[in-house]
């Protein structure tokens, strides 16, 4: 049976990703939609390495960081492609502190060909393990 703090984390990243995957098929050419679907994929991708944080904890695994946590995961098995992840976590950081358009339209890419999928399917899995836990 879930916990409260985590039930209502999974119910916040399931908006969150279903906002990201709606924002992530706009048209590359309009730069606002780009830039509001990377501002999406920020927040979506904080909701799920603070979620995984807490389903971890939940187990007695303590983490402290994104990296940790995303270490974690791939060494438990949650996730499989470690560097797609790492590289979220790279554009994350990279989409917080500097502004490129053409970085920009490349993580737009990144955001629509691999991270909405990644991001989806580590949801479905965690939600299926705390229904279990």
């Amino acid at each position: 049976m879930k916990n409260i703090k985590i039930n209502q984390s999974l119910i916040n990243l399931k908006k969150a990703l279903q906002r990201l995957e709606e924002a992530s098929l706009v048209s590359e050419n309009d730069a606002l939609k780009i830039d509001g679907t990377i501002q999406r994929f920020e927040f979506t991708f904080e909701l799920t390495w603070k979620t995984v944080k807490r389903i971890l904890e939940s187990e007695g695994i303590i983490v402290n960081t994104p990296r940790e946590t995303l270490a974690q995961a791939y060494q438990i098995d949650w996730i499989q492609n470690e560097k797609t992840w790492l590289n979220m976590l790279e554009d994350r950081n990279l989409t917080s502190h500097v502004y490129s358009e053409t970085e920009a339209n490349q993580i737009f890419d990144r955001i629509h060909n691999s991270y909405v999928a990644e991001l989806k399917k580590l949801y479905i899995f965690l939600d299926k393990r705390t229904s279990i836990i």
